[in-house]
């Protein structure tokens, strides 16, 4: 048998997506050698990933790829308009002065990051599929490089070495079992569609309905185009094969969307282009194995209610390079495993925040009728409207300018005890019993949502 080509790199990178991306152009302007390698380089269609908040838009600059945003026809967001029944509140990004965020077309983000990587000097770009990871024959835990094949030529395998190896293929990761073995677990499903010529209520915000069952956002990302993700609780949702998933936008969606959604929401239905999409939860885990890193949606994963994905992904990136250039000679195996677990806790002040702030909210946000969940939902809302620190600082944690778990617990059990008072004066002296019992009940329920998203964090 013919002995396979092989090439040798400092960086091998798996999938072009946000993280390997820009995760080439640092390491490629670093000076490393890089191949970034990736099945499709087509422009893909995704429904989320859509919305880059202010901090991730200051891990740009910091990347230098904040010209990624130019000539992609993104839209400037000024904060967020949360909408419970007849009332509304407004969150601006107040907190230091924040810039705004952006909204954009995934697929058009995506290849402009790829056009900055494939610039990027010292980077290989191949159109590839990684078969396997390679490893050393004296210690199958050193990972030293891929197997791969084109599509050019699909019989023969061809061999890439490096001496570090990152992975970031993806929410559907095909090698997230090499290093975190944790589960991936799916709490709801988001349906999504654009929305043609939308009349939001207030423009240049991301909107927020709270409707039965679960949270509504609608956002622009681009002149003429608004994105709408239904989420639907659970893994499953009605099929669209048959009808049901339209029927069910049509009869329990619109109702109780603002109407000023309305023409644009039921033309979208009539078109029938319904992408659907799980929202996973995966905890992350300490990069340990030598010669492999994970990164992105790879490693870590929460509900995209609140748009934080990106932003820790393009952290992520920059506190890779900020700690591999304290690395001469990435074949020191031993400096780079010690810089790679060091990443772990370096990340956590923000990947802590935007993990337990996503899915403690969405746990709010989808409560309904009498739930103890709901007292926190409609105690968030008067909390909001008490504007101030009861705004700067959620907003400032939502939008990725503060990393500060923290003041995250703070603000959320405040919350909790806004939500006890507000249900406490809600109902007459005789029911007081009763909504003594409610407001007991909903504090309890707080701590059983945030307790256990720390513990997920604080776990190696």
């Amino acid at each position: 048998m013919p002995s396979l080509p092989t090439v040798e790199f400092d960086v091998i990178i798996v999938g072009a997506g946000i993280a390997g991306t820009a995760m080439a152009h640092a390491l490629g302007t670093d000076g490393r050698k890089v191949l970034l390698l990736e099945r499709d380089w087509r422009e893909p269609d995704r429904i989320v990933g859509e919305l880059l908040q202010p901090g991730g838009i200051k891990a740009l600059e910091s990347l230098g790829l904040e010209k990624c945003l130019e000539g992609i026809d993104a839209i400037h967001c000024k904060g967020y308009n949360v909408i419970q029944d007849k009332n509304s509140v407004l969150l601006p990004y107040s907190y230091e002065n924040a810039k705004n965020g952006c909204g954009f077309h995934h697929g058009k983000f995506i290849m402009s990051l790829r056009t900055a990587a494939k610039a990027a000097p010292n980077v290989t770009c191949v159109e590839g599929t990684v078969k396997t990871l390679l490893t050393d024959k004296d210690d199958e835990s050193h990972v030293i490089g891929v197997s791969y094949s084109t599509k050019t030529d699909k019989e023969n395998d061809k061999l890439a070495y490096a001496p570090l190896t990152i992975v970031c293929d993806g929410c559907h990761s095909k090698f997230r079992k090499e290093v975190n073995k944790k589960q991936v677990t799916v709490s709801s499903t988001f349906v999504g569609m654009i929305l043609e010529d939308c009349k939001l209520p207030n423009p240049g915000h991301g909107h927020v309905v709270l409707v039965d069952p679960s949270p509504i956002l609608l956002y622009q990302i681009g002149t003429h185009d608004t994105r709408a993700l239904i989420d639907i609780p659970g893994s499953k949702i009605p099929s669209l094969a048959n009808g049901d998933l339209s029927k069910y936008m049509m009869e329990k969606v619109l109702p109780q969307l603002p109407e000023s959604v309305h023409p644009s929401f039921i033309a979208a239905v009539k078109k029938g282009n319904l992408k659907s999409m799980p929202n996973q939860h995966l905890p992350p885990a300490t990069n340990t194995r030598k010669g492999l890193l994970l990164l992105g949606d790879a490693n870590n994963m929460r509900h995209p209610l609140t748009g934080g994905g990106m932003t820790v992904a393009f952290w992520d990136v920059v506190h890779v390079r900020d700690l591999l250039r304290e690395v001469d000679d990435l074949e020191n195996y031993d400096l780079v495993q010690k810089q790679m677990k060091s990443l772990h806790w370096r990340r956590k002040q923000l990947s802590s925040t935007v993990n337990i702030l996503a899915n403690a909210l969405y746990a709010l946000f989808a409560a309904g009728g009498d739930s103890f969940e709901k007292v926190l939902q409609d105690g968030c809302m008067e909390y909001f409207k008490l504007g101030g620190i009861c705004v700067s600082t959620p907003i400032g944690l939502l939008s990725g300018m503060l990393h500060d778990p923290k003041a995250l617990i703070t603000h959320f059990f405040a919350v909790a005890f806004y939500g006890m008072y507000i249900q406490m004066t809600r109902g007459p002296l005789y029911l007081l019993p009763y909504l003594l019992f409610r407001a007991i009940g909903a504090l309890v329920v707080a701590a059983i949502i945030v307790f256990p998203l720390m513990m997920f964090e604080l776990q190696n």
